[in-house]
């Protein structure tokens, strides 16, 4: 049988590890259809202080024990033919002479580091977000020397995942350029960043990996918590956005797609960088050989998720109650800024109520409130990408808030344009089985092989949702003051 062959009758594994949780999925190559899935949550650090945000990495690896597991219930493992990690991205895991952790990695909304971000901004002329590994570094240098003596090396999430499964140290390109100290257009380091950190960093990275190639093979150690057979290939995976643009089919010019999750994100592949001059837009690299322009807000679900745990209702009555209230939620606007927020660069600002008055704290209205302020937000950044020149003309959405009908026909509202949901909304943890498929078939005789090609099958599209034009003048007061509350109360902020 030809590699090819054998590839193509292969079962594939991606785990998508995130902030809440490890998913993993199983494809099969020969049908295109996920075999199976699994999940297991992780949580934060306990008792830190205000905007550090941070969780111990061994029990990332836990989680993808667990979650591989119950993915691989009931399948012939042996029939497994390669392994992709997609990550959380930003995070900053730092590791000793032993490859020990050293202490706890900070995560991407953490935003203790704020005064390192601006400090980097300054020196190298260019934004630094306060979210990006860069600042976290500085962050250690500055706050915790004796912790910075000690390291030996620096990861990203997805990384330390591939260490644990191959025994090897790698990056690639796609997660890389979410550091701060690396350049998208050359899909190299920054020495000039690097040295803005500190003079020891060059040497605490590891190499990088191209796009469409191995990570390395599953290692005896770790295949055998997994109950695979060792040598599997590993591919070189990349960040969660990345993986989920694999995974949504933004592997060809002119799909956008948004991910509604913890964080929101709004992303396009290019075949050039997207340069925003204002820093708001990351000029990210993907995890296929192109570039993948981006938007990110930290405030999602975690907002609507405030409304949930205070009502004590689930989000299915929530948004029955949010829909007998009618589009601008009576006069209530919320700046969702709960964690701070990336865009705008507000990293210190708090979430903000304003026109309350009698009637208007009630469940409908709350809920109808956040969603519409999320979605604001998001439409802010979206007027940004078309500002510099992206084609829209329709928007996938993925991740778990894509479920919610109510805030799909809100947001095709906001957006002005067709939304279509992916059948498959894990796809981040999709994009990582698919992308091991393509370095298991470029390997196996196909080097010329778009990750495209492998990829369009698998993805499948809902109905679209489209602008509801008898709101069109009550959606445009909305945005209009929501843009106006922004500005009154953070001046500068769009």
């Amino acid at each position: 049988m030809s590699a090819h062959d054998a590839a193509a009758r292969g079962l594939f594994l991606g785990f998508d590890v995130g902030t809440q949780s490890t998913k993993a999925v199983v494809v099969d190559a020969a049908t295109r259809a996920v075999v199976g899935r699994g999940s297991a949550p992780h949580a934060l650090v306990d008792g830190l202080p205000a905007g550090h945000m941070e969780q111990r990495p061994g029990d990332w690896l836990a989680a993808c024990v667990v979650a591989g597991k119950q993915a691989l219930a009931g399948l012939d493992c042996a029939a497994v033919r390669g392994i992709g990690v997609s990550g959380q991205q930003h995070g900053c895991v730092v590791l000793d002479g032993n490859g020990a952790v050293v202490r706890p990695a900070k995560l991407w909304c953490d935003t203790a580091t704020a005064a390192e971000a601006a400090e980097l901004s300054t020196a190298l002329g260019r934004a630094v977000p306060t979210g990006f590994t860069a600042s976290k570094l500085l962050w250690l240098v500055r706050h915790e020397p004796a912790n910075w003596a000690k390291v030996a090396a620096v990861l990203l999430p997805h990384d330390f995942v591939n260490a644990w499964l191959t025994g090897e140290r790698s990056m690639e390109a796609g997660d890389a350029s979410g550091t701060g100290f690396f350049d998208p257009a050359t899909r190299a380091f920054d020495a000039r960043a690097m040295a803005a950190i500190d003079a020891r960093l060059p040497a605490l990275l590891p190499p990088l990996r191209g796009a469409g190639t191995f990570a390395g093979r599953l290692c005896a150690a770790t295949a055998a918590e997994l109950g695979l057979p060792a040598g599997v290939p590993v591919s070189a995976g990349g960040g969660d956005n990345m993986m989920s643009a694999i995974g949504s089919g933004a592997t060809k010019q002119g799909v956008v797609v948004a991910s509604l999750g913890t964080s929101g994100t709004v992303f396009a592949r290019t075949d050039r960088p997207m340069v925003d001059p204002q820093g708001l837009i990351a000029p990210f690299c993907s995890s296929d050989g192109a570039w993948l322009p981006l938007l990110c807000v930290m405030n999602l679900t975690g907002v609507t998720e405030e409304v949930r745990a205070l009502t004590g209702l689930d989000h299915g009555a929530l948004a029955a109650a949010a829909a007998q209230v009618a589009p601008g939620s009576d006069g209530l606007v919320w700046l969702p800024f709960l964690m701070g927020e990336r865009v705008p660069d507000l990293p210190h600002a708090t979430g903000t109520l304003l026109g309350l008055r009698p009637g208007l704290l009630r469940p409908g209205h709350l809920y109808r409130a956040a969603l519409e302020g999320t979605a604001c937000n998001l439409g802010l950044g979206l007027d940004r990408l078309r500002a510099l020149g992206l084609q829209i003309g329709e928007v996938r959405l993925t991740g778990g808030g894509a479920h919610n009908p109510l805030w799909r026909q809100i947001l095709a509202d906001v957006f002005g344009c067709s939304i279509r949901l992916l059948a498959e909304t894990e796809s981040a943890a999709l994009g990582g089985a698919i992308q091991a498929l393509w370095a298991v078939r470029r390997a196996g005789g196909e080097a010329d092989l778009p990750c495209d090609a492998v990829a369009a099958p698998f993805v499948r599209l809902g109905e679209p949702v489209l602008p509801d034009q008898s709101r069109a003048w009550a959606t445009a007061a909305l945005r209009a003051r929501f843009r106006a509350e922004l500005l009154r109360l953070h001046p500068g902020a769009v």
